[in-house]
C-alpha cells in the first residue's frame, strides 16, 4: 500500500507508514523449503522392487580348474586353445557332364554326402547358444576349394551351406590342381 499524508491544522504533513501483515508478524523474508518425503518414498520403493525382482541362482558357482603349466615352444600346445587353421571344403563335380558332385572336409570330421549334411555338420560344430560342444566360432575361416572340373553351381551350394550355418568368414580358394 502507499503512504497517505494527513494534513494537520498547522500545515505540517504527517506521514503514516503502512506495514504489511508479514512485517507486523516479524517475518522479513519468505523461506523456501524442499519437501524430501516423496523422494525418500520413491527411493525405498525402488529398493524394494530390485530386491524382489532379483534372481539368486544356486547354479552360479566358481569351479577351480587346474591348468597345466605354461609349456615351452618344443612341447605340446594348450589343449584348450581353439584351432586357428581354416576349415577347407574341397568340392568336385563327378559323373558324365559333371551332373553329380562330391565333397571332402579336411580334418577328422565325418564326410558329408550332400550339401544339407554339410550344413548340418557345420552347424553342429559351431559355438553358439544351441550347441555347447562346438569347435568353431561364427567367424572361423572356412575356405571352399573347388576342383578344376567342379561346376560353379556346386561351389556356390557349398558356400551357401556354410553361410546358412551362420559362418561369417567364408571364402573361395583358387581351384585345386
Amino acid at each position: 500500500m502507499s503512504e497517505t499524508p494527513l494534513k494537520q491544522s498547522d500545515d505540517q504533513e504527517e506521514v503514516i507508514a503502512h506495514r504489511s501483515v508479514r512485517q507486523r508478524r516479524g517475518r522479513d523474508i519468505a523461506q523456501v523449503s524442499l519437501n524430501l518425503t516423496p523422494m525418500i518414498d520413491v527411493v525405498f520403493q525402488l529398493l524394494i522392487y530390485f530386491l524382489v525382482a532379483t534372481e539368486f541362482k544356486l547354479n552360479e558357482e566358481v569351479y577351480r580348474l587346474d591348468l597345466p603349466p605354461q609349456l615351452q615352444s618344443d612341447q605340446l600346445l594348450d589343449p584348450f586353445q581353439l584351432d586357428d587353421q581354416p576349415l577347407r571344403i574341397i568340392v568336385a563335380s563327378t559323373g558324365p557332364g559333371g551332373v553329380s558332385y562330391g565333397m571332402r572336409v579336411e580334418g577328422p570330421f565325418p564326410q558329408p554326402a550332400t550339401f544339407e549334411e554339410l550344413h548340418q555338420m557345420l552347424r553342429e560344430r559351431q559355438i553358439n547358444e544351441q550347441t555347447s560342444g562346438g569347435l568353431f566360432l561364427p567367424d572361423h575361416p572356412i575356405i571352399i576349394e573347388p576342383a578344376r572340373t567342379a561346376k560353379w553351381e556346386h561351389a556356390v551350394r557349398a558356400f551357401n551351406a556354410a553361410a546358412l550355418a551362420r559362418y561369417t568368414n567364408v571364402q573361395f580358394a583358387k581351384p585345386a590342381e
